[in-house]
């Protein structure tokens, strides 16, 4: 199992922090724009991810919450913070986020009818590439699992997407591997282990 190790940290200062590279395409062309994931937790406040795909004029056409922005050029980040299902946050370069919990594909429900809200999203666009940022709170986390305890040591498990259902060449990259004949994201069991800690070791 593709491992990541998740940096506890009050003021997360993405210069420092890990990348999980974007780099496993299981389907799709040869199309395979270089991606990469950081991930840290904020004491009392949640987790921060912030994705990063190297295109200049990456498709954006959705604008809204619950949009299917997957056809879009999409950076995802779906995570199982506790046991139970898993939390999808898939975001695309307009900003509207598509984000439900459930423990599959099937029978999901949006995150803003179990916490009232979704997780906060923002966008930085550059020359050549472009860079969503997701900030997921423990009162989310609290709300959809009862209960949002972190520590040192402690273990979720998820993993990082780069995909373009519709885009002018579709693909679909993955951090961990993706083991499956079509493609398909919504698969936790191969969902990579991240575990928190005060530093890299």
């Amino acid at each position: 199992m593709k491992e990541y190790k998740i940096l506890i940290t009050d003021k997360p200062d993405f210069r420092k922090i890990k990348k999980a590279h974007v780099d496993c395409y299981e389907w799709g062309g040869e199309y395979r724009p270089k991606t990469y994931a950081q991930l840290a937790f904020i004491p009392k406040k949640g987790f921060i991810a912030r994705l990063t795909a190297y295109e200049s004029k990456p498709k954006a056409v959705y604008k809204n919450n619950m949009d299917p922005v997957y056809t879009d050029s999409c950076l995802e980040f779906f995570a199982r913070y506790k046991k139970g299902g898993y939390v999808n946050c898939e975001v695309n370069a307009n900003g509207a986020i598509l984000s439900a919990y459930g423990e599959g594909r099937g029978n999901r429900t949006p995150l803003d009818k179990l916490a009232g809200e979704f997780p906060k999203v923002r966008i930085y666009k550059r020359k050549d590439r472009w860079t969503a940022e997701i900030f997921v709170s423990l009162d989310i986390i609290k709300a959809v699992y009862g209960t949002c305890s972190f520590s040192e040591n402690s273990v979720i498990y998820g993993n990082f997407y780069k995909c373009g259902d519709e885009c002018e060449f579709a693909h679909y990259g993955s951090f961990a591997p993706v083991k499956t004949e079509k493609p398909d994201f919504h698969r936790p069991e191969f969902f990579a282990k991240m575990t928190l800690k005060n530093e890299y070791r």
